[in-house]
């Protein structure tokens, strides 16, 4: 008799919801770890779908924006119980790590923020992320530039970034210049030229340039309308990793005077602690910036297009993704997202060197936590770097 081929189990939305909320609590190490688990658990032991098929979704989801794992959960729960399914699926794996950063921000704000005894600490889990943050510059880096002009459409972008070319004049010429050239030569001098207009127009057009480019002043009021915004720019633009929605989300919160690069470094840190896609880092930032209701609007654009693109386009995605032309242009803004990356990097780092109360030993520690991390594999080495680089700060600056 033939194997009957794999199925979603019968299952009501309430046990749906428990299932992937479980998922959602042990979410710890990433999103490499998060998939396997699901797979393991989904594919493996319970055969919802088969290998070849898991496969095939996993690969759709690392070309959509946003954190892949998410999005894997939702269109798993669209498998077994349709459209609601999938947003009971999603909302079950995002909610403990949303609730623990709701936490966290609290007791950051309540606690922690602006007090002296916590300076070095603070200082030292700040070197530690910076480099986790370079270490995943080369991660997504060593995938993603697989050829001689995605590597130098990435070094454009970071050219760009650290001159201060607003990073969509950046994607925008990039997304351009691949999609509608193929020479290599044409192509990056296209991405230079396009960056150079599009810079030198902002320039000479100082309402435009303030008002879409421009970080806003910092006396301008946090509204929950901008946190929502901010949030939805970073889960659009969301390719090759959730690194690469730190500079669009600091842009947007850091920029405007909102928040200081310090506690934005901390969130990043903190997003790295829990079961979460790394994306929560955006609820701790929402939570300083604007307290709970600046939480939830940032976190709800953040992961509103993992949603979206899951619930609503799937059905075409196969045959969209199938268009050479749109795959040439996401790898061209997804190489120069991680020139973006790089050079917010770069920011990061000359901030934190003017608040370093001792530069050298800031810079050993940075120069320690990228070797370590550099050679530590498994979920555990992002939270041992960072404890790491809590207790040495302690010691060393506190």
């Amino acid at each position: 008799m033939d194997e009957l081929p794999p199925a979603p189990p019968a299952i009501g939305l309430g046990a749906l919801f428990l299932k992937f909320l479980r998922f959602g609590c042990l979410a710890f190490g990433g999103p490499v770890a998060q998939i396997a688990m699901v797979r393991e658990a989904l594919v493996e032991d319970e055969r919802w779908i088969s290998r070849e098929r898991f496969n095939r979704l996993l690969a759709v989801m690392q070309v959509l924006p946003g954190p892949e794992a998410h999005e894997l959960c939702v269109h798993m729960g669209m498998i077994a119980r349709g459209r609601i399914g999938g947003l009971l699926a999603g909302m079950g794996f995002m909610l403990p790590g949303f609730g623990l950063m709701m936490v966290c921000g609290w007791a950051y704000a309540s606690f922690i923020a602006g007090q002296s005894d916590w300076v070095g600490v603070l200082l030292g889990v700040q070197a530690a992320v910076l480099a986790i943050i370079l270490r995943a510059v080369y991660r997504i880096g060593e995938h993603v530039l697989t050829s001689s002009p995605l590597i130098a459409a990435s070094l454009v972008a970071l050219a760009g970034t650290i001159f201060g070319v607003p990073f969509w004049i950046i994607l925008l010429g990039a997304a351009i210049a691949f999609a509608l050239f193929e020479r290599s030569g044409i192509v990056i001098g296209v991405l230079i030229v396009a960056i150079g207009i599009g810079w030198l127009v902002c320039g000479s057009l100082p309402f435009a340039f303030s008002v879409i480019a421009e970080p806003k002043a910092a006396t301008e009021a946090v509204t929950v309308a901008a946190l929502f915004v901010a949030g939805l720019k970073g889960g659009l633009l969301t390719f090759g990793g959730a690194y690469t929605a730190i500079p669009y989300v600091r842009d947007d919160t850091v920029g405007r005077g909102w928040i200081s690069d310090g506690a934005f470094l901390d969130g990043v840190a903190l997003a790295g602690l829990l079961p979460a896609p790394l994306v929560i880092f955006a609820t701790f930032v929402g939570y300083i910036a604007g307290g709970w209701t600046g939480a939830i609007a940032i976190t709800a654009g953040m992961f509103l297009p993992a949603f979206a693109f899951s619930m609503i386009f799937f059905e075409r995605l196969e045959a969209i993704v199938g268009n050479v032309q749109l795959e040439r242009l996401l790898d061209g803004v997804a190489a120069a997202a991680i020139g973006i990356i790089a050079g917010t990097f770069f920011d990061l780092a000359g901030n934190l060197s003017e608040r370093a109360t001792n530069l050298p030993v800031i810079a050993t520690m940075f120069v320690v936590a990228l070797a370590a991390y550099w050679k530590l594999k498994g979920i555990w080495g992002l939270p041992v770097i960072v404890a790491a680089g809590a207790m040495s700060g302690f010691i060393l600056l506190g």
